[in-house]
């Protein structure tokens, strides 16, 4: 006697993809409008790399004008100040990391021990107010800061009998001077996740310390600032990627030639050759090798933090 056929059904596993994939649709076509955007404003003019292997004409266009192969990269690096530019660009952007994760867990800390939510709530919104101010407002107000003839800062000194210190054309404090004024507008901003980092840490651990007659101190060394390795290390090695990003937008509004020995960097060097001299073939070049050790950079600090914290961003 002949079985009866069992009538095909979908598997379950894929029943359910589907279920979810319908579910989310609402949620994907949200997105389009955004990827759109991204499609047209960053990948459409990554064609524009090929200007770095041709002797750029814009008369002529993409596909007329002569390929000339790494030559472009040849004259970049053969260039008397491009060494000293790109050791420019990185150590003001290590310099710029380091106190980008430094200070901003100390405030933390520090915002973590008061004992007045109210207090607490003013003081983070008056640190966070200047990351939300554009590098054209602020270099305005630091030039006149740091006049050192008719700057706050200047006269200062000038009371109290130093001389006066040049910030922003001085070479050898110019660096230093665009990691502290970073750093001052940034902080706060960086507080808000060691802060909520901080909320995750088990409060019986800080009852059971109290109980044991630990003060404050102890407490922080030995139950905080372990709760906060994690976070720490997290964001300092994603940090890795921004290694050649020393900040166009302050460096270009506070730089003058007088500190292009210490100040310049990759970026101000691409306006130049770009903008300035017209030689489109050759601040191209230079771009595509930023982004071709950034991105390299920005790999490797994705693998390090899966290896050592199992962070992975999908």
């Amino acid at each position: 006697m002949d079985m009866p056929q069992k009538m095909p059904v979908l598997p379950i596993a894929k029943k359910k993809r589907r279920d979810a994939w319908l579910r989310n649709l609402p949620l994907h076509a949200m997105l389009l409008p955004a990827v759109a955007l991204l499609f047209v404003y960053s990948y459409i003019p990554l064609f524009g790399n090929v200007m770095a292997f041709q002797r750029f004409r814009p008369n002529l266009g993409f596909f007329r004008s002569e390929w000339v192969g790494l030559a472009n990269f040849r004259y970049v690096f053969a260039l008397p100040g491009t060494m000293q530019v790109l050791w420019n660009t990185f150590f003001i952007a290590a310099m710029k990391i380091i106190a980008g994760i430094v200070v901003p867990v100390f405030v933390a800390l520090l915002l973590n021990e008061m004992r007045s939510a109210r207090c607490k709530r003013i003081v983070q919104t008056v640190i966070y107010f200047p990351y939300f101010l554009s590098w054209v407002v602020l270099s305005g107000i630091f030039i006149d800061l740091l006049s050192p003839s008719q700057g706050i800062i200047g006269r200062v000194f000038a009371a109290m009998g130093l001389e006066p210190v040049f910030f922003l054309g001085d070479a050898k404090i110019f660096p230093y001077t665009m990691v502290a004024t970073e750093s001052w507008k940034s902080f706060g901003y960086g507080t808000i996740v060691y802060l909520a980092a901080l909320t995750g840490i088990d409060p019986n651990l800080y009852e059971a310390s109290d109980i044991d007659g630990a003060s404050r101190w102890k407490q922080t060394l030995h139950i905080t600032m372990p709760g906060l390795r994690p976070i720490v290390l997290i964001m300092t090695v994603l940090a890795l990627g921004n290694v050649l990003n020393a900040g166009f937008d302050q460096i270009f509004n506070l730089y003058s030639p007088q500190v292009y020995s210490t100040g310049d960097i990759l970026d101000t060097l691409v306006y130049r050759l770009g903008l300035v001299d017209a030689q489109y073939g050759v601040a191209t070049a230079v771009g595509l090798f930023k982004s071709a050790i950034s991105f390299a950079m920005l790999a490797i600090s994705y693998i390090v933090a899966y290896k050592y914290t199992d962070y992975r961003v999908f």
